[in-house]
């Protein structure tokens, strides 16, 4: 298999595992999708980390694969590329992405996806698909300004030009570095400890966050307060404020 599912604590690691570089060919894409849609299904499954091992996350996509496509055949493809990458962005539970090495192209876009990004010091990341002739396919041009802002993407994009880990802190393109060897602790101990909240109110938070970045703020005020109201249909919002009550602020346990 390309991308390999492992669970541990709550937590579900998405690891790609297509050597040497993770290039993420048409295999490696219906293999994200449909693992997303897994851990999406999955109640052990709580928090996700999107991994691609020690060395690199993922270089981009299959250049000699996509080479060999025509006109026709990308139109074809473009969408179920798309599709992969939303489903994971979609995963209604916490993600964080594990980065390592390069994350360049689609191994950039799949980070976008993430709702956090952990990231080595000796990471690179970047969209050099304009040295190609061509934009960003999977998600590139939209993800990328909504998280970094519109005209430090279109420097990314535009250029082509990697930036490493301090820079992409600095730029919001990632939230924390930290040493090599300690990105996947890092990153398995951030999705482990959303993994014990209150599944449904995570959700909740994901869904509201990510619909009113998409949407006019009356559209994300209208999910919101649906949301909202709605969570006090459930046994965790019961447990969290009694035991707010009972016991002081950050000590209930969800179920």
């Amino acid at each position: 298999m390309t991308v390999h599912l492992e669970v541990a604590e709550g937590v579900g690691t998405l690891r790609l595992d297509r050597p040497p570089m993770n290039a993420l060919d048409v295999a490696v894409q219906d293999r994200l999708r449909e693992l997303a849609e897994e851990v999406t299904r999955r109640d052990d499954v709580r928090a996700v980390v999107l991994y691609g091992g020690e060395k690199v996350f993922a270089a981009g996509a299959d250049i000699k694969e996509m080479r060999a496509m025509d006109h026709a055949a990308m139109v074809l493809r473009a969408r179920d590329l798309q599709d992969s990458f939303t489903a994971v962005a979609r995963i209604p539970k916490p993600v964080v992405a594990a980065v390592t090495g390069y994350a360049l192209g689609g191994g950039c876009e799949l980070a976008l996806c993430a709702d956090f990004r952990i990231a080595a010091d000796n990471a690179k990341l970047g969209q050099p698909e304009i040295l190609l002739g061509l934009i960003p396919g999977a998600g590139g041009t939209q993800r990328l300004p909504r998280l970094v802002g519109p005209s430090r993407a279109k420097d990314l994009i535009f250029t082509g030009r990697q930036v490493r880990a301090d820079e992409a802190l600095a730029i919001g393109l990632v939230d924390r570095v930290v040493p090599a060897a300690d990105v996947y602790t890092e990153a398995h101990a951030w999705a482990a400890k959303l993994a014990k909240g209150p599944a449904i109110a995570l959700r909740a938070a994901k869904e509201a966050v990510d619909t009113g970045l998409e949407a006019d703020i009356d559209t994300g005020l209208a999910v919101e307060r649906t949301w909202f109201a709605g969570l006090f249909a459930t046994e965790d919002r019961e447990r969290g404020m009694r035991s707010f009550v009972e016991e002081g602020p950050g000590k209930a346990t969800f179920r």
